[in-house]
C-alpha cells in the first residue's frame, strides 16, 4: 500500500514539476504543416481555457532532431512534417527515450514551383525540372553517360519554354518539401530516361545520387525555410521561380501562379483526386508520455482532428491544405484519440 501511495506521489510531483515548468504545447518541424498547426493554435487559444501553443518553423529534418532528442520538458510535444518519419529518425527517438510516438496524417498538400504574375506562367514537365536543376545530367549528346549540368537558359532545357536565366528559389535538405520534391519531381525527371531508370533496379545508390542531387552553381538557391521570403523574392523578380507548398499559392494567388506540371495545374480539385503528380502526404507525430501531462496537448490534437478544422468543409481546406477522404480521416482520428503507437 505504502508503494502505491509513494508511486502516486512521484507521478503527482513529476506532473506538478512539468506543470510548473510548461503550461503550454511546444511544437515543432514543417514550414509546409506551420500555417495549418498555427491556424489550428490561434483558434484554440482564443476558444480554449488553455494558452496558445507556441510553434517553430523548423523544417521537418530540424524538427525531428528536437522531438526526437528526449522527454524532457524541454523538447517538444509535437512535430510537423512534410514527409513521412524516417526509419533512421524513428530508431533516434527509440534511442534517447521516446518510446510512443503517435502518428497523425493531417491531410495531403502539392508541391508547386511558382513565379509571378507579372510573367507569363510556366508549362513544364518532370523531365524539364530535372534537367534545368540537376547538377549532373545524361549527356546531351546521346551517349549514355553523365556530364555536368550545361544548361543556364529554360529555353536550352526546352524550347518551347522561355529564353530566361534558370533561378529557382527553394528549401533546403533538411526540409520535407526538398525530400518530397527530390523524390516525386527530381527522380520523376530522371526516369524519363530509360537507361537511367533501369539503374534503380541495378544500383539504387548511385540512382538516387544522380537523380536527386540538385546543382550548386547558381541556378538552384536555397531559400531557408521561411517560404514568405520566397514570395517577396519571386514579387521582386518575376524571371524566378519558388519551391513551396500548395498552401502559400493558395494564400498568395493574387501576386503568384503555379507552374502547370506534364499538363496539370496545381489546385485543391486536382491535388485531391491525384491528377497533379507533385503531391505529398502531411504529418504530425505526438509523444504520448506528454499526453496528460502538458496542459491543452491532448485538447489540441482533438480540435486539430476535429471535422471543423480538417473536414472538408473546414477552416483548413480554406488555408489550403486537402483534406483526406472521410474514410481515412475516421481512422487516423481512431488512432489519435487511442493514442496507438506508431510501429516501424
Amino acid at each position: 500500500m505504502k508503494k502505491t501511495l509513494l508511486i502516486a506521489a512521484c507521478m503527482l510531483l513529476a506532473s506538478d514539476v512539468w506543470a510548473s515548468g510548461r503550461d503550454y504545447v511546444s511544437i515543432v518541424g514543417s514550414s509546409t504543416v506551420y500555417p495549418f498547426a498555427t491556424t489550428v493554435a490561434e483558434r484554440f487559444g482564443k476558444t480554449s481555457s488553455f494558452k496558445t501553443p507556441k510553434i517553430e518553423s523548423t523544417g521537418s529534418g530540424g524538427g525531428m532532431k528536437l522531438f526526437c532528442a528526449g522527454t524532457a520538458i524541454d523538447t517538444p510535444d509535437i512535430t510537423n512534417a512534410s514527409r513521412r518519419i524516417k526509419k533512421s529518425e524513428y530508431d533516434s527517438c527509440m534511442k534517447n527515450g521516446v518510446k510512443e510516438i503517435v502518428e497523425v496524417k493531417v491531410g495531403y498538400d502539392g508541391i508547386v514551383l511558382a513565379n509571378s504574375k507579372k510573367a507569363p506562367r510556366f508549362k513544364l514537365s518532370k523531365k524539364d525540372i530535372y534537367l534545368a536543376l540537376a547538377r549532373t545530367v545524361p549527356d546531351p549528346k546521346g551517349s549514355k553517360t553523365f556530364v555536368d549540368n550545361p544548361y543556364t537558359t529554360w529555353k536550352e532545357v526546352n524550347a518551347s519554354l522561355p529564353d530566361t536565366k534558370i533561378e529557382v528559389m527553394g528549401p533546403p535538405p533538411t526540409s520535407g518539401t526538398r525530400d518530397a520534391f527530390d523524390e516525386l519531381a527530381m527522380q520523376g525527371g530522371c526516369k524519363t530516361f530509360p537507361w537511367v531508370k533501369a539503374m534503380k533496379k541495378t544500383d539504387k545508390e548511385q540512382f538516387k545520387a544522380v537523380c536527386q542531387a540538385l546543382r550548386e552553381d547558381g541556378p538552384y538557391i536555397e531559400a531557408g525555410e521561411n517560404d514568405n521570403l520566397i514570395i517577396q523574392k519571386l514579387e521582386a523578380n518575376p524571371d524566378s521561380l519558388g519551391i513551396f507548398g500548395f498552401s502559400y499559392l493558395d494564400q498568395n494567388a493574387d501576386k503568384i501562379q503555379g507552374s502547370i506540371v506534364d499538363g496539370v495545374e496545381p489546385s485543391f480539385d486536382k491535388i485531391s483526386d491525384g491528377s497533379y503528380s507533385i503531391s505529398r502526404s502531411l504529418y504530425m507525430y505526438v509523444k504520448k508520455s506528454h499526453v496528460g501531462v502538458v496542459p491543452g496537448l491532448e485538447e489540441y490534437l482533438a480540435e486539430f482532428t476535429s471535422d471543423r478544422a480538417w473536414g472538408e468543409e473546414g477552416y483548413l481546406a480554406e488555408k489550403g491544405l486537402i483534406p483526406m477522404p472521410e474514410e481515412e480521416r475516421t481512422q487516423v482520428g481512431k488512432a489519435v484519440n487511442e493514442l496507438i503507437p506508431l510501429q516501424m
